[in-house]
């Protein structure tokens, strides 16, 4: 991969520490703030450039679009960085340092990242409390499938594991649990998909 210059280094490293700390990607506002500059256009200058090196994906105007592709020496697994609600729709969160996770090398891809689910509304679709679910980074819907499973930031209220549709600007988060109700956003901007499911794991 191409090397970072030093301005770049310095946002990426940031921005790798803060997805670390809160689970999800910061918005412009607080990378300006972050890197003590007065607009937006020197954030998205060095986004792109990063995008261009290969290290982080970029929806330019969307929110918290922001996916890390190349930061930790995955070597012989992936690393579980948190949690994610398997119910209501909450914020992410991690209880100590990411934890690597022994799997398949097909898995193992340039920003694959695995979560710990908490909560049941997955459960027909196999995916039980203290499942360990790997995500392939994904911030285009248009690139989803209808039905997919995947990481749903909805914006002011947190994360979720739903099935993800769409039609229009409509969005439904459906659970795989009869005892629980889809979640609606009627505004498409509202929901940033983070990652869809490619794998589950599960400790017997």
């Amino acid at each position: 991969m191409a090397p970072l210059k030093r301005l770049e280094q310095e946002l990426f490293d940031w921005i790798v520490e803060y997805n670390r700390e809160h689970g999800h990607s910061p918005t412009i506002r607080q990378m300006v703030d972050a890197m003590g500059l007065k607009s937006n256009s020197p954030i998205q200058n060095r986004l792109q450039r990063l995008k261009e090196k290969g290290y982080i994906a970029w929806e330019k105007g969307r929110m918290r679009t922001v996916q890390i592709l190349h930061s930790f020496d995955q070597g012989e697994g992936i690393y579980v960085l948190g949690t994610i609600s398997a119910g209501g729709v909450v914020e992410s969160f991690t209880e100590h340092e990411p934890e690597l996770l022994d799997v398949p090398a097909k898995l193992r891809k340039p920003g694959n990242y695995a979560l710990r689910v908490i909560g049941d509304s997955m459960i027909d679709a196999h995916i039980c409390p203290n499942d360990i679910v790997i995500l392939r980074p994904e911030t285009d819907p248009r690139n989803l499938k209808p039905g997919s499973i995947v990481a749903a930031r909805v914006e002011g209220e947190g994360v979720t594991l739903k099935h993800f549709y769409q039609k229009g600007k409509h969005v439904r988060l459906m659970p795989a649990n009869p005892n629980y109700r889809p979640i609606e956003i009627e505004d498409a901007s509202r929901v940033q998909i983070q990652g869809v499911l490619i794998g589950v794991f599960r400790n017997y």
